[in-house]
């Protein structure tokens, strides 16, 4: 018998929800005792009542062996899609009139075959399954979009990303993002805790680290031609060009201090941007809503409002962690193998 908790975590049973959220106290064999909130301790029999952690918080190294174990999943997806793609797309039109192929469809299916794998308790919403979307009060799930940028996927264009991320409490916390076309992949799993995959290295994404000019601050755009209320936010950060880019890359390359900037009227889901979120604040960047505010995810209609994003440096939001991550070791993490699953050293 495998169990998913230990001593010292959170869990609940679906045969006895009245019962609260309990703690672990010990496990004996199929005996386990477990301490709820609203009728104390209880001795349960694993065999016979099911028993489900819950995430509630996540310990940095969960996070890190989770993230590691979906890298080589991303890599194989990310060959897929390209192979679909050269062999000739079955593209059809959903409800919303947009477009998804068997590219999406099949890279959607490997993500949740992982992810339910690595974290069978977990809910995950994806763009292109209604499983899960109707659940009340999300606050812990996984968010997946297996192919952002279907249009420029299905044209031959090369900046449509794959994307999954967890949330935790409402806020993602992990981030993978691949983006086949360009042969690029980022990651994080947590504070000061971002990286890019460089020839089979993790490098830090240190964008505060860039001393590149101050004034020439760079914008990123989904448009050639600017919205006022986005011109305005140009404005005032004295933006000296912009660059039109498509999907969530468009966090990686702020994260990674290729750019300094990216703001977006109120457009995209929840799923188009919660695993660019994760990697761009763990970097020291930031994501808020026209107004300052922080984005919280698992709202019912799993859209985002306005949004603004800032690299490290012009948030002058690089953590201490990050700084001891980069200053410490080397810059970069190296990987055991070319297998499937890459182990940090």
């Amino acid at each position: 018998m495998i169990l998913d908790y230990e001593p010292g975590d959170k869990a609940t049973t679906p045969k006895n929800k009245d019962w609260g959220i309990g703690q672990v106290q010990s496990i004996i064999k199929e005996k386990v005792t477990v301490n709820f909130e609203n009728v104390g301790k209880k001795v349960i029999n694993a065999n016979l009542i099911e028993l489900i952690r819950t995430w509630s918080k996540m310990d940095l190294k969960e996070k890190k062996k989770i993230v590691l174990d979906l890298i080589g999943t991303f890599e194989t997806a990310s060959k897929l899609s390209l192979s679909l793609r050269k062999k000739g797309l079955k593209e059809t039109i959903k409800e919303d009139n947009t477009p998804v192929t068997n590219g999406d469809l099949e890279v959607n299916k490997i993500f949740i075959d992982k992810i339910s794998e690595l974290t069978p308790n977990i809910p995950i919403v994806s763009e292109e399954t209604p499983l899960n979307k109707n659940l009340d009060n999300l606050s812990t799930f996984w968010l997946i979009d297996p192919i952002d940028g279907t249009y420029d996927y299905i044209n031959n264009k090369d900046e449509f990303t794959l994307n999954a991320a967890l949330i935790i409490n409402k806020v993602p916390e992990i981030g993978v993002i691949s983006a086949p076309a360009k042969n690029r992949l980022f990651y994080t799993y947590g504070d000061g805790n971002s990286f890019e995959i460089i020839n089979d290295k993790a490098q830090l994404l240190n964008s505060k680290i860039n001393t590149s000019d101050q004034k020439n601050i760079k914008a990123v755009s989904y448009s050639d031609k600017l919205k006022k209320e986005i011109k305005d936010v140009h404005d005032k950060f004295k933006v000296a060009n912009y660059t039109k880019m498509k999907s969530s890359l468009k966090f990686c390359v702020v994260a990674a201090g290729e750019f300094d900037l990216y703001v977006a009227e109120p457009r995209a889901s929840e799923w188009d941007v919660a695993a660019g979120d994760a990697i761009l604040t763990n970097s020291g960047g930031s994501i808020t809503d026209m107004d300052g505010n922080k984005i919280y995810y698992g709202k019912k209609d799993f859209k985002n409002p306005g949004i603004i994003l800032k690299s490290a440096r012009l948030n002058n939001g690089w953590t201490i962690k990050n700084y001891i991550n980069y200053y410490s070791f080397s810059f970069h993490i190296r990987f055991d193998s070319l297998c499937n699953s890459k182990k940090l050293h």
